[in-house]
C-alpha cells in the first residue's frame, strides 16, 4: 500500500468508517465495518487526563459472515489523502459478557441524549473518536448540522457552497463527560444509581428533560436517580407523567420515593391513580407516612385541608429562641416549610405563629412565650379555599397554619400551593 503512513494521535468520527471497508497491512480488503463496540466505564490513558470509554471492539461483515473483533490490533492510517482503518490482526471478540459495554450505532448513533451542560435532550449525529498508543477512546458527540452532513456525506461540497457566500456551517460538540445516555432500555446496560450523571442536575431541570422524554424512556431514567433526587423530581413533574412513571415502576421503588415527598404531595399524586395501584402503594408506605396520605386523602377537593402539608415542627411557649434554633438544625425541616414557627400548648391547641425573620432578629435568651403574638391568623381545614387568596393577600403571608373546628394544628398551607391552586383554577377556565 503506497504513501501509507500513521500519526501517533489521530482523531476521526464514526460516520466516517461505518459501513466502509478495512484492510490488513499489505492493503487486502478484510470486511467492512458496522459498529463500534465501547466500553462505558471510565478509562485514561494518563491521570490527569479527562476520562473517556474506551473502544473495545467492531462488528464486521465478512462476506456473509458477521464478526465481533477486537479493536486492539487496529490502526488509522492515509492512503491518497483519505483515512483507512488497517487492521495487524484479526481476532475474534469474546461477547459473552457486555455488561458495560454499548455499540455506537445501536444505541447512541440518533438517539436522544442529555446534554448535562446546557441542561436539555439533543440528538446525536456522529460520535468524535480519537486514537491514541494507549488506545482509542470517544472523545464528544456532534449534535449538529455538521455531523448530519457528514453522515449524508455531503458536508464537503456544501461546506464549500455556503463558504463562497463568506458564511460558515454551526457545529456542536458536546464532551462526553458532559452527556448522559438515555436511550439504553433495549441494551444490556443499565446505568447505576451512584454513577448516574443526571443525579447533578437541578431537579427542575431534570424534570422538562424527563417530560420530553418518550413513555419508556421516562421510567427508566427515572429509575436510574437516587431516591432523594428521585422525590425531588417526582414533585416538579406534570400530574399526567407522574401517573406515569408512578404506574410504570415497581411499587416497593415508587413507596421508598413517596415516603421522601411532602404528605400533600403524596396525596395528589395517589388522587390520580385508579384506586387499587393506590392502595397498592399505600399499603407498601411506612405506617406513619400511608396515614398522613389516608388523611389529607379524606378532605374534599375544595376545602383547604386538601392542599395543606403536614410536615411541620412545633414548639412550646417555654423554650428560648437559642433552643428553638437548635431544634430547627437538628431536624433540618425542609426550607420551604419554616416561613413561621407554631407555637401550641400541650393539648396542641395553636396559641401562635411566630415569622421566622422575626425569630432570627430576636435575642435568643427570650422564650417563644415572651415574643409570641396572641390571635394568630389562621383558617379552619374545612374553609374553602378561596378563603386563602384574600387572607395571604391581606396579611402578607408565607404560610398560614391550619386548625380544625377543636383549635388543634392539623397542617399549615405554604404560598407556593395556595399559587398553585390559584394556576389551576385559571387553567380550568
Amino acid at each position: 500500500m503506497e504513501d501509507a503512513h500513521m500519526t501517533s494521535q489521530t482523531t476521526f468520527y464514526f460516520s466516517q468508517f461505518a459501513g466502509k471497508l478495512f484492510y490488513d497491512p499489505t492493503g487486502e480488503t478484510l470486511g467492512r465495518i458496522n459498529d463500534f463496540l465501547i466500553d462505558v466505564r471510565a478509562w485514561s490513558s494518563e491521570s490527569h487526563e479527562p476520562q473517556r470509554p474506551r473502544v473495545l471492539a467492531i462488528s464486521m461483515k465478512q462476506g456473509k459472515e458477521h464478526k465481533t473483533c477486537e479493536f486492539l490490533n487496529f490502526e488509522i492510517r492515509k492512503y491518497k489523502g483519505k483515512q483507512q482503518l488497517i487492521c495487524r490482526e484479526l481476532k475474534e471478540h469474546n461477547t459473552e459478557n457486555l455488561q458495560n459495554c454499548i455499540w455506537l450505532k445501536e444505541n447512541i448513533l440518533d438517539k436522544q441524549i442529555v446534554d448535562l451542560e446546557g441542561r436539555k435532550l439533543v440528538r446525536v449525529n456522529d460520535v468524535r473518536m480519537v486514537m491514541i498508543p494507549s488506545g482509542t477512546y470517544a472523545l464528544a458527540v456532534d449534535v449538529g448540522i455538521e455531523g448530519l452532513l457528514r453522515r449524508l456525506g455531503v458536508l464537503t461540497p456544501i461546506s464549500r457552497f455556503v463558504e463562497s457566500f463568506g458564511l460558515s456551517l454551526p457545529d456542536k460538540m458536546i464532551l462526553w463527560d458532559d452527556i448522559e445516555a438515555v436511550d439504553f432500555s433495549n441494551s444490556s446496560i443499565k446505568l447505576s444509581k451512584a454513577s448516574s450523571k443526571l443525579n447533578t442536575l437541578h431537579p427542575s431541570d431534570l424534570a422538562d428533560i424527563i417530560e420530553d422524554l418518550d413513555k419508556a424512556s421516562r421510567a427508566y431514567v427515572f429509575s436510574t436517580l437516587d431516591e432523594e433526587k428521585a422525590a425531588d423530581v417526582l414533585e416538579e413533574l406534570e400530574p399526567e407523567v407522574q401517573a406515569h412513571i408512578v404506574e410504570s415502576l415497581p411499587v416497593e421503588m415508587v413507596a421508598d420515593v413517596l415516603e421522601l415527598m411532602p404528605a400533600d404531595e403524596v396525596a395528589d399524586l395517589i388522587d390520580e391513580l385508579g384506586v387499587k395501584k393506590a392502595e397498592e402503594i399505600l399499603n407498601e408506605m411506612e405506617d406513619e407516612s400511608s396515614k398522613e396520605v389516608r388523611e389529607l386523602l379524606e378532605y374534599p377537593d375544595k376545602v383547604v385541608g386538601s392542599i395543606m402539608t403536614t410536615d411541620y415542627m412545633t414548639f412550646t411557649p417555654e423554650l428560648t429562641v437559642e433552643e428553638t434554633f437548635r431544634a430547627l438544625r437538628k431536624e433540618k425541616p425542609e426550607p420551604s416549610y419554616i416561613y413561621s414557627i407554631f407555637v401550641v400548648d400541650k393539648k396542641d391547641k395553636l396559641i401562635s405563629s411566630i415569622p421566622l425573620g422575626e425569630l432570627v432578629i430576636s435575642d435568643p435568651l427570650l422564650t417563644l412565650g415572651q415574643i409570641m403574638k396572641p390571635d394568630p391568623i389562621m383558617v379552619y381545614d374545612d374553609d374553602d379555599l378561596d378563603t386563602l387568596a384574600e387572607i395571604v393577600s391581606k396579611y402578607n403571608l408565607l404560610a398560614v397554619p391550619v386548625i380544625n373546628r377543636s383549635q388543634e394544628l392539623e397542617g399549615v398551607v405554604v404560598i407556593e400551593d395556595i399559587v398553585e391552586d390559584l394556576l389551576d383554577k385559571r387553567k380550568t377556565k
